[in-house]
């Protein structure tokens, strides 16, 4: 049994299809994966035990996009399940030239804000395979990994891909840095775009003497990024990738959320996770900058409300 599954662009979004993906390989337990998607969430599936191909999408590269497509489609042998967990034109043009026995393409099922999306995509496959299996953990396969043991480490990542509004303020992560210092030694995670906020951070601690701490902003591939998170003490995150990473190795998380609906996407079964948001009435508002201006959504959560519960939690 060999299977095409396209997986979604974003990071986060593909970590939590992987509970769906993991459910499909448990009903055909020897079957070939041939995974499709972005540079970014491809990764994710390179030591999948289950892997016969990874297949990047650069379609958008150079040329005419869908001459790529069909050109990345002509190379996939014979598939006898297709799926895909996006659910726009070019994922149809692309599954429409794959030679599959059968081909199935997501679709949200329920209108709710309240549903999270690691149920919506474990309901597509039990929709289209007429299942009824539950949704387990996120999963990510690894290589071994050693953990420093000499001291704890706290991971932060400033960042998020989707837009500003997702974002807390560096000053602010800088704060609980400073102050978490003496136990912990200090990771600053982000990707390339990040790398300024990350300056930003690092220059507070340097004002501070703080020198126990490093930037990888910009520095890690994906793989490195899951190894790095996966041995980490304790995360401070915005609503993002990293974020669905730590969640798969129930890394301590605390994570603030600005204008997305947590209910959809806040950490799915880490039984170490304490979201941090403040309940205004302009929130969740989806957009990737503040509508209003204001930004009250992040500007009203303080270094002190991270503190807090670090302190509770320890």
């Amino acid at each position: 049994m060999k299977i095409f599954i396209e997986i979604p662009t974003w990071l986060g979004d593909a970590v939590m299809c992987t509970p769906a993906i993991e459910n499909i390989v448990s009903i055909y337990p020897n079957c070939k994966l041939v995974i499709f998607g972005s540079f970014v969430s491809t990764a994710l599936f390179k030591y999948h035990p289950n892997i016969e191909k990874i297949i990047i999408d650069n379609s958008k590269k150079e040329g005419f996009r869908y001459i790529n497509l069909y050109k990345l489609a002509k190379q996939i042998d014979h598939i006898d399940m297709a799926f895909s967990f996006r659910k726009n034109f070019t994922t149809k043009y692309l599954l429409y030239f794959i030679d599959a026995k059968e081909k199935y393409i997501y679709k949200r099922m329920d209108s709710s804000n309240d549903t999270h999306q690691v149920i919506r995509y474990n309901q597509f496959v039990n929709d289209n395979l007429q299942t009824s299996l539950k949704p387990n953990k996120l999963k990510i396969y690894t290589k071994d990994i050693l953990k420093d043991t000499q001291k704890r480490t706290l991971g932060i990542n400033p960042g998020a891909t989707y837009g500003s509004a997702k974002r807390w303020y560096p000053k602010e992560f800088a704060k609980v840095c400073i102050e978490l210092s003496k136990e912990y030694n200090i990771k600053i995670f982000g990707g390339p775009n990040e790398t300024n906020i990350a300056y930003d951070i690092e220059e507070q601690l340097k004002k501070n003497n703080i020198i126990n701490y490093e930037n990888l902003a910009g520095k890690t591939t994906i793989d490195e990024l899951i190894s790095f998170i996966s041995t980490l003490d304790m995360f401070i995150t915005n609503d993002s990738g990293p974020m669905h990473v730590a969640a798969a190795f129930d890394i301590p998380t605390i994570a603030i959320f600005g204008p997305t609906r947590y209910k959809e996407t806040s950490a799915w079964m880490n039984k170490n996770f304490i979201l941090l948001r403040k309940d205004i009435s302009c929130s969740p508002c989806m957009k990737r900058v503040c509508p209003l201006k204001h930004h009250n959504c992040m500007k009203q959560i303080t270094a002190q409300d991270v503190l807090d519960i670090i302190k509770k939690i320890i």
